[in-house]
């Protein structure tokens, strides 16, 4: 369930997730809770969010490279300081997507709530979850 939240004058995308087990042993969808703020310094557009959406992917795909040897250099990064390098940029991905669904929110009239569950029901047609 996706919530915007205001705590003064910052609006934050609370993406929240459930874990654990329902009577009778059925288990619940396992889930991260994340919290992001609604960047209020920029006036994105879609489709500059959307370019800044591939850059940080292009980012995280970089040091991933880094990681597994893959980018053509020496990596001359440690293991765990490349394991950071990755979910920091993992984490600007995740803020740039949570900046477009604003955008689209407040752009557009999308109802996010209503796309995640569409989501949901389209993971577990495919058998990704049960």
């Amino acid at each position: 369930m996706s919530i915007l939240v205001k705590i003064g004058k910052m609006n934050i995308m609370k993406l929240k997730i459930k874990q654990g087990l329902r009577t009778g042993g059925e288990k619940v969808l396992e889930q991260k809770t994340i919290v992001l703020p609604r960047l209020d310094n920029l006036t994105p557009t879609m489709e500059s969010t959307a370019l800044k959406l591939m850059e940080e992917a292009g980012e995280l795909a970089q040091a991933i490279g880094k990681l597994r040897g893959l980018s053509g250099e020496r990596v001359k990064m440690d293991k765990e300081t490349v394991l950071s390098t990755i979910t920091k940029e993992l984490l600007d991905v995740a803020q740039t997507a949570v900046s477009m669904m604003f955008v689209l929110e407040e752009q557009y009239g999308v109802d996010i709530q209503q796309t995640l569950d569409e989501h949901i029901a389209k993971l577990k047609r495919k058998g990704y979850l049960k």
